[in-house]
Parts: C-alpha cells; structure tokens; sequence
C-alpha cells in the first residue's frame, strides 16, 4: 500500500471507552458503507453508529480488550480502489506499532465485513467476524489460512445477498477448517430485529478465540459440521 498523500484525508481509530495501555487483545470494528463514494467516513453517517453498540459490548464484556472503530478517508469501497480495505491494512499496521505480538480480531458489517476479510492474512489477525457481508463472488479466501472464520447474515436481507456468503464460506472452508456461518432468521441488513442475537454471537466467538472465555459451543459444533451444513446453522434466540 502507497503511503499517505499530503492534503488527503487519512484513517482514524477511535478507542471504545478508556483506553488500555497492555491489551490482552485487539480488536478492530469496521462499519458499512457504500459501493462508490467518495464523502468523508465522518462518524455521522448512520453505518457508524450501527456497530457501535458492538463494539461497546465487547469493551463491557473483555475489559481486558483494546476495542477500536475504524473511521474511513472515504465512505465508498470504490472500485479497484478498495479503500475500505486498504483503511483496515493501514490500521492495522498501526495497531501492531502501538501493541506488538498482541493478538488482532476483525470485525466488520456490510462493505466492513468485506473489507476485514480481505485484510485477515496481516500479522497478528488470529480471527474475523463478518456480518452480513457486502461479497459479489470475486473476494479472496487464501488469506484465512490459520484464522478462524465468522459469518453471520439475515435470511431477509435485501441489501447484500445471503447466498453469496454462504458461496464464500464454502471456499473458504478449504482453506481453514475454522469457519462457521449462522443464518439469522427473520432479520435484515441493519440487524435491528434480533440485535441481541447478533451481539451475543459475536461476544462469544471474540472471547472464545482470544480465550477469555472458553470457546463457545454452539459456535465449536457449527465448525466442526462438514460443509454445507455447518454453514447454514440457525442462530437461535428470540425469534420474531
């Protein structure tokens, strides 16, 4: 990746509650955005605020934890451009400066999930999370040897396509036999029906790969099933 462009916007991580100086773990949230844009990231835009909550469940649950959201140069994916991807390797990059040898989860929604997945063959990334990513058949998976893998997505979603996540986990389950996916019935891309659902998944796979916790079960079992069953397991919970 080129380095930064004087007069150029730059990316930003904004730490979720105070700030530890010997983190246990990282972990780095990136929200949606759009396929083409070039607006600023500015924390306004409601895709920010969407992962927020997440992020701050974490903090709560791993005080351990070092939990940081990603601010972009630019709301759009852009093209051949990835520079939602290119704002996580920066980061990143920044993080293992500030923490080496720490371990590193991704979590990403949307154009985020795409992004944090593309990015999770850097140093130090030891898992990643993708909900309800924005993935179209043309992403990468060599880069998840040696991670482990979380995809969730809402059966109604009308913004990003289940089955292309569902393609995705298929191929990247050759590469790391570490990947589980969940449908989450009756949800859809803003993951507001069932939010706790999805904020318990995610709490319990980031604490179980960072062993704060102990691994999941629910989340152990779906990794163990051969593909495809072990990627269209059923989130349960509260249902509506």
């Amino acid at each position: 990746m080129t380095g930064p462009v004087p007069g150029r916007a730059l990316p930003r991580l904004e730490p979720v509650g105070r700030r530890r100086p010997d983190p246990a773990a990282l972990v780095l949230v990136a929200h949606g955005g759009r396929a083409g844009s070039r607006e600023s990231g500015e924390r306004r835009r409601l895709t920010y605020w969407r992962m927020l909550p997440s992020a701050k469940d974490l903090r709560r649950a791993g005080p351990e934890l070092g939990v940081f959201m990603l601010r972009y140069r630019h709301r759009g994916w852009n093209g051949a451009d990835h520079d939602a991807q290119r704002d996580v390797e920066a980061m990143l990059a920044e993080l293992r400066r500030r923490h080496p040898g720490v371990p590193i989860v991704l979590l990403g929604h949307s154009m985020g999930g795409r992004a944090v997945l593309r990015a999770a063959g850097a140093d130090g990334v030891v898992a990643v999370c993708a909900l309800a990513p924005w993935l179209d058949g043309s992403d990468p998976v060599a880069q998840l040897a040696g991670r482990s893998v979380l995809i969730a997505h809402g059966d109604r979603d009308c913004w990003t396509d289940p089955r292309q996540s569902l393609a995705y986990a298929v191929r990247a389950k050759a590469v790391t036999d570490r990947v589980a996916r969940f449908e989450v019935l009756g949800d859809g891309h803003s993951m507001l029906r069932r939010s706790g659902d999805w904020a318990s998944l995610v709490r319990r796979f980031v604490l179980g790969e960072i062993e704060i916790e102990p691994p999941d079960r629910d989340i152990t079992n779906a990794m163990r099933r051969p593909a495809p069953a072990g990627l269209t397991t059923v989130l349960t919970g509260a249902v509506r």
